[in-house]
C-alpha cells in the first residue's frame, strides 16, 4: 500500500463526536496528531491537555470517523486515463472521505505481473491524494486460463487476487488458485456471477419485460456464489464475494459462516440505496453489473449490514465515458462513478432506515481493513492519521461540476443528498476540506 506524504504539524480535533468501531468510540472527545500519526483520541483529548504550540481545529457539531477503505475501485491507468487516472480517482475518493483506495487489475496492460503492480504503487505514490493498494489478476490477462504467479504478486504489493468484473468460470482452475492462494495467505475475491445466465442487461422478472429488455436472474450469482464456497470448503482458502446484490445470495452468506467458512462478502452502496424502479425509462446511468434487484433484495442487503453477513460496503467506482454511457440502455456499458458519493448515500440509510451510524462506518473502515490486513481503519495512539470530519446534516446536489470524478456517471445526478465529508485527513495532511458553492 502506498505511503501518503506527513504532515508534521502537531494539531488536535477537539469536541467531536467520535465513531470509531474497532476502538469502542462513540462519543464526544478529540484527536491529537503529529508527523502523520495519532498520538491520542478520545475523551481525554481537550485543549487543557494537548499543550501550548498545538494547533487546535474546534470540531463541535462534527462527527470523526476512520478514514473509508473503498475495496472495489476501477480506474483508467494504465491504458485508458481518458476514463480515470490515480490522480482524479484520489481527488473524489478525498472528497468522500475515503483514505485508502484498493484497486482493480482491469487496466491495460492487466495487473498481472510484479512490475504492473509496482507501477500502480510507483504512479499512486507520485499522484494520489490518499493511499492506494492494488488487487493483482488471478489469470494472465484476466483470460480464465493461465494462473499468475500469486506469491510474487503478494511480494510486490496485491492485496488479494481477482477477475475484477467477471467471475473466474474454470472450476478446477479457481481450485487450483484458492489452493495456491491458501498457500500464501492471499485473500481471492470474486465477482459472483455464472456468464452464461448473465447475458441480459437488467434484473429478471416484471420490469424487465414490461421494457422490453433482456433479464439477468438472481440464479446466476446464488449459482456462481455456491459453486465457490463449496471450493472455499475443499481448500480453506479465504474467500471474498466482491458485491452480492439479492436476497438469495444473504442467505446462501449466511449460512456458509454458520458453517464456519472463512467467508466474507460486500455490498455496492447502489445496490443498498437503489433498485430496479429507479431504472425508469432507460436511464443507462443505473445500468451496473451485477444489476439493480428488486426493493425486497435491497431491504434485505441493508438488513444483512445491519446483522453483519454482508461485511463491507464499496462503491463499486466503475467510471464511464459519455460514449458508452449515453446510447440506447442494451447497448451503453456496465458500470457507475461512485467514491464520492458513498458516504453520503451510506448516510441516507442512517437518516432514514434506523441504521446504527456505528455499524455503517465499521462496514466502511475497521472491517475492510481487517480483511485486507491493513494498519487502516482505526482511531487509536500509535495508528496512521487517517480520518475524515463528516456534517451528518450537510445537504448538497450531486451534479458534474461538482464530481472530482473524470467520469461524471453517477446514478446519483441531480439528487440532493444528506451528509458528506468536510474535511479528510490522510497521514496527518488534509487532502480535501469542503467549500460551499452557495
Amino acid at each position: 500500500m502506498t505511503p501518503a506524504k506527513s504532515n508534521t504539524r502537531r494539531r488536535a480535533y477537539l469536541n467531536a463526536h467520535i465513531v470509531a468501531p474497532a476502538q469502542g468510540l462513540d462519543g464526544i472527545g478529540g484527536i491529537l496528531i503529529e508527523d502523520g500519526w495519532i498520538l491520542a483520541v478520545g475523551p481525554k483529548v481537550t485543549r487543557e491537555s494537548v499543550g501550548a504550540g498545538t494547533a487546535v481545529v474546534e470540531a463541535r457539531g462534527r462527527t470523526l470517523i476512520p478514514g473509508l477503505i473503498d475495496m472495489r475501485v476501477f480506474t483508467g491507468e494504465p491504458g485508458t486515463e481518458y476514463r480515470e487516472t490515480l490522480a482524479s480517482a484520489s481527488e473524489a475518493a478525498a472528497a468522500g472521505g475515503v483514505t485508502t483506495m484498493i484497486v482493480m487489475p482491469n487496466t491495460q496492460p492487466v495487473v498481472d505481473d510484479a512490475a504492473i503492480v509496482d507501477f500502480i504503487l510507483r504512479r499512486a505514490r507520485d499522484t494520489a491524494l490518499v493511499r492506494v493498494a492494488p488487487m493483482a489478476a488471478i489469470t494472465k490477462g484476466l483470460s480464465g486460463e493461465l494462473m499468475t504467479e500469486i506469491g510474487g504478486l503478494k511480494e510486490a504489493g496485491a492485496v488479494a487476487v481477482t477477475e475484477g468484473t467477471k467471475a473466474l468460470v474454470n472450476a478446477n482452475l479457481f481450485r487450483r488458485a484458492l489452493t495456491y492462494a491458501k498457500d500464501f495467505d492471499m485473500l481471492v475475491v470474486q465477482h459472483v456471477e455464472e456468464p452464461s445466465l448473465a447475458t441480459g442487461v437488467m434484473n429478471a422478472g416484471e420490469r424487465a419485460s414490461r421494457l422490453g429488455l433482456s433479464g439477468i436472474p438472481d440464479m446466476a450469482e446464488v449459482i456462481m456464489l455456491e459453486r465457490d464456497l463449496r471450493l472455499v470448503e475443499m481448500t480453506g482458502a479465504r474467500y471474498h464475494a466482491s458485491q452480492i446484490s439479492s436476497r438469495l445470495s444473504v442467505e446462501v452468506i449466511r449460512a456458509a459462516k454458520a458453517k464456519g467458512l472463512p467467508v466474507t462478502c460486500g455490498v455496492s452502496v447502489h445496490h443498498l440505496t437503489l433498485n430496479e424502479s429507479d431504472i425508469g425509462a432507460y436511464r443507462t446511468f443505473f445500468k451496473l453489473s451485477p444489476p439493480l434487484r428488486t426493493e425486497d433484495d435491497r431491504r434485505a442487503l441493508v438488513a444483512a449490514v445491519a446483522d453483519g453477513t454482508i461485511d463491507v460496503i464499496v462503491s463499486g467506482h466503475d467510471p464511464q465515458s459519455a460514449d458508452t454511457k449515453r446510447l440506447p440502455f442494451a447497448e451503453a456499458a456496465f458500470g457507475a462513478a461512485g467514491l464520492e458519493t458513498m458516504l453520503s448515500a451510506v448516510l441516507g440509510i442512517y437518516h432514514n432506515e434506523n441504521m446504527p451510524l456505528d455499524r455503517l462506518v465499521e462496514a466502511m473502515s475497521s472491517k475492510p481493513a481487517a480483511i485486507l490486513g491493513l494498519e487502516a481503519g482505526r482511531l487509536e495512539a500509535g495508528a496512521p492519521a487517517d480520518f475524515a470530519l463528516v456534517d451528518l446534516n450537510l445537504s448538497w446536489k450531486v451534479e458534474d461540476d461538482v464530481l472530482r470524478s473524470r467520469a461524471k456517471n453517477s446514478p446519483f445526478e441531480h439528487r440532493t443528498l444528506e451528509g458528506r465529508a468536510v474535511e479528510t485527513v490522510v497521514a496527518g495532511e488534509t487532502v480535501y476540506a469542503y467549500v460551499s458553492n452557495g
